[in-house]
């Protein structure tokens, strides 16, 4: 499949799942009956609606993008936005504010601020090792434990009637999107640096020797892939909370349908997690209407039989 056609139709699935979104709801009037200049409608569709499928696909993309850059970081197919403990601060923070009934804009103010100290914990003890894959992951995976381990207690003091709230922004809530403007803003500044990287992305996934003998600077771009994949991700998980598996399918499934070089990867991915997390949205707010789903829990029930299907597809050794 030619790289056009697949972006064109990945645009026509992304674009069908906000046109779903915007029609779908616990509310029977959508797409129709605002065309026909029902008021109802208008405020259901253009107010509530598309506010928040705008919100679910900036996320999808971000988390899609990160899950990109941190697979070519960490030379890992396993590699995710979630990896390197950025959430966990993030986490930290929110719950933080919810505890102390802030309001929404000082909820992801704080969650703004854990993910930044996260990235900068991360990066100063990854640097003192030359910012090799395996230190940069063993780092990761550490702080992340830390950041686990005091969400946990957070959720263990928090006064009772806290704690539902707490749990679903842990679990991923598009319920309310506020401002989108931040989240998209980064998405296509992200999108344009990455595409600007793509060819260092394709040489480093050869090596990092062949790499910088091709003229790559493979320290510099290491530094540069973190705070990129670092900033992503804070900026999705500022937005919902954790939104699990969509940045570790989405890169693969991407791979799968044929976008295997980045300058085609990239563009392809933020599409496709776009388009699934509006998706999935759309069942969390309408499965058990009138009653919402954390959307987490609607891509952890899709991407674990996907990813388990990716890896039945991959050649034995």
């Amino acid at each position: 499949m030619s790289p056009a056609r697949l972006l064109g139709l990945l645009a026509l699935f992304a674009l069908a799942a906000l046109l779903l979104a915007l029609d779908w709801g616990s509310h029977p009037d959508g797409l129709r009956q605002w065309l026909d200049g029902d008021p109802l409608a208008h405020t259901l569709v253009l107010e509530l609606r598309l506010p928040r499928a705008l919100g679910a696909f900036a996320v999808g993309g971000l988390l899609a993008l990160a899950g990109v850059v941190m697979q070519v970081l960490l030379r890992n197919p396993l590699g995710d936005p979630y990896v390197l403990g950025v959430s966990g601060g993030a986490g930290l923070g929110a719950l933080l504010a919810l505890w102390w009934a802030l309001p929404a804009a000082w909820t992801a103010a704080a969650a703004c601020a854990g993910a930044l100290v996260s990235m900068l914990l991360v990066f100063a003890l990854a640097a003192r090792g030359g910012w090799g894959a395996t230190r940069l992951l063993l780092t990761g995976v550490i702080l992340a434990s830390g950041w686990t381990a005091l969400l946990t207690l957070v959720l263990a003091l928090a006064p009772a009637a806290r704690l539902p709230g707490m749990l679903f922004w842990l679990m991923g809530d598009l319920s309310d999107p506020g401002d989108t403007g931040p989240a998209w803003g980064v998405l296509l500044g992200g999108l344009a640096l990455a595409l600007a990287l793509a060819r260092p992305l394709d040489l480093l996934l050869r090596g990092e020797a062949q790499a910088a003998v091709l003229g790559v600077d493979v320290s510099r771009l290491h530094r540069g892939l973190f705070l990129l994949g670092s900033l992503l991700t804070a900026a999705a998980v500022t937005q919902a909370g954790g939104i699990g598996f969509v940045g570790l399918v989405v890169p693969h499934l991407a791979r799968l349908a044929g976008a295997t070089a980045h300058r085609l990867l990239i563009p392809a991915a933020v599409l496709l997690g776009g388009g699934l997390l509006v998706l999935a949205d759309t069942l969390a707010r309408t499965l058990l209407a009138p009653r919402q789903l954390p959307v987490g829990v609607i891509t952890a029930g899709l991407g674990v039989p996907l990813f388990l299907w990716l890896l039945n597809r991959r050649p034995r050794p």
